[in-house]
This record gives C-alpha cells, sequence and structure tokens, in this order.
C-alpha cells in the first residue's frame, strides 16, 4: 500500500490536543514526583519507627511491580474502596508516585553526603531540626541530585503514554485514535514519536538552564 503522509494534516489538532495532555500530565506528575521523593527522603532517614517501617512496604510495593500494574490499581482497584479517581488524576499519582520513589532514593543518598557540620551548626544557631533539615541539609541535597532527577524526568515523559490504557487521550492514545480512522499506523505512530522528541529535547533544554543556574549560584 505504501506510505501516504497526506492523511496526517487533517488530524493534526487531534495530535495537537494530545500532545498538551501528555505536558500536562508530565508537568503534574513530575512536580509530585519531586516534592513526593523529597517528602519520602525525610519520612525514611527520620521518621519514627512505626511510620518509617510502613512507609519502606510502600516503597517496596511501587519500586517491586511495574507502572503499568501500579496505574491499573489506582484507576481501577480504588473504586471498589469509594474512590473513584478522574482518569487524569489517577495517571498523575501513578506516574508521580512511582517516580517519586526513585527520586527518595537519589535524595536520601544526598542527605547523607552532605557535613554533618551543617546540621550541628543550624542547630547551634537556634534552628530546630526540623527547620535545620529544611533551611540548610535538604536544599543541598536537592541540589546536588538536580541531573539524575532530571533524567528520571525524562523517563516519566516516556512512560507517561502508559496513561492510555487508563483513558487519558494523550500523545500515544490520541495517534490511536487517528489511525483507527484511517488505518494509517506507521504514519501516525512516526507523527507521534517527532512530537516525544521535540518534548523531550524542549525538557532537556529547561533542565539543563536549571542545572546551570545551580551551578553558577554555588
Amino acid at each position: 500500500m505504501g506510505l501516504d503522509f497526506s492523511v496526517v494534516p487533517k488530524y493534526l489538532d487531534v495530535i495537537f490536543l494530545g500532545a498538551l495532555w501528555t505536558i500536562a500530565i508530565t508537568v503534574a506528575a513530575a512536580l509530585l514526583s519531586f516534592v513526593g521523593g523529597i517528602l519520602f527522603a525525610v519520612i525514611a532517614l527520620y521518621a519514627p519507627k512505626p511510620v518509617r517501617l510502613p512507609f519502606r512496604a510502600f516503597e517496596w510495593l511501587f519500586m517491586g511491580t511495574p507502572l503499568l500494574l501500579q496505574l491499573f490499581l489506582i484507576y481501577f482497584g480504588l473504586v471498589q474502596v469509594g474512590i473513584d479517581l478522574p482518569a487524569f488524576v489517577a495517571g498523575v499519582i501513578g506516574l508521580g508516585l512511582h517516580f517519586a520513589v526513585y527520586n527518595s532514593e537519589l535524595i536520601q543518598t544526598a542527605i547523607l553526603a552532605v557535613d554533618r557540620g551543617q546540621m550541628e551548626a543550624a542547630r547551634t544557631l537556634g534552628l530546630s531540626r526540623g527547620q535545620a533539615l529544611r533551611r540548610v541539609v535538604v536544599p543541598q541535597a536537592v541540589r546536588d541530585v538536580i541531573p539524575p532527577i532530571g533524567n528520571n524526568m525524562i523517563a516519566l515523559l516516556k512512560d507517561s503514554a502508559l496513561v492510555s490504557v487508563i483513558g487519558v487521550a494523550e500523545l500515544t492514545l490520541s495517534a490511536q485514535l487517528a489511525i483507527g480512522r484511517t488505518y494509517r499506523p506507521f504514519e501516525f505512530y512516526v507523527v507521534a514519536a517527532l512530537f516525544y522528541y521535540v518534548i523531550n529535547l524542549a525538557m532537556e533544554a529547561v533542565l539543563r538552564r536549571v542545572e546551570r543556574r545551580i551551578q553558577a549560584s554555588r
């Protein structure tokens, strides 16, 4: 049959809308994973044992099971206990928590690498332990792990395609909808791949700029 990219322009509005949803879910989940990663790291290192042990079980669940299964559990499973989340919200929570656990591991390592004298000096100045963590230790740790966290954000963008299985009309599902009307899978998957590539480049540019600003502030 050959290739026929002439069918693509008619459905570009569908693809563009899917790309916008991809960007929205990636940004929302990335923010959740970043903030959640900091919170999880502090819990893992400093929370009392009755809190820390359940968290370890939660961490094992998200690190030891596939992201796709986690999305199914959040979107389809929680309905059975009375929690009916919109697909977009379920996707953000699933992606955000999944990558928050991995970000937490990075941030824990960075926190432990901060000189203990920083905490002691902060306490000497009258800061409580929580204030010292929030104002002195955690900011230094987070600054040191921005590059690997940035890599996780790129991975998050790619994994955002999985939310199509719970009905979020992001880029991959939008391409599939166009394919269902035209029966031209190669053309629309190529277009979707190009959109992902452009979004990926934009994210990398933003992350490089953030890294340069952090390096300049040291």
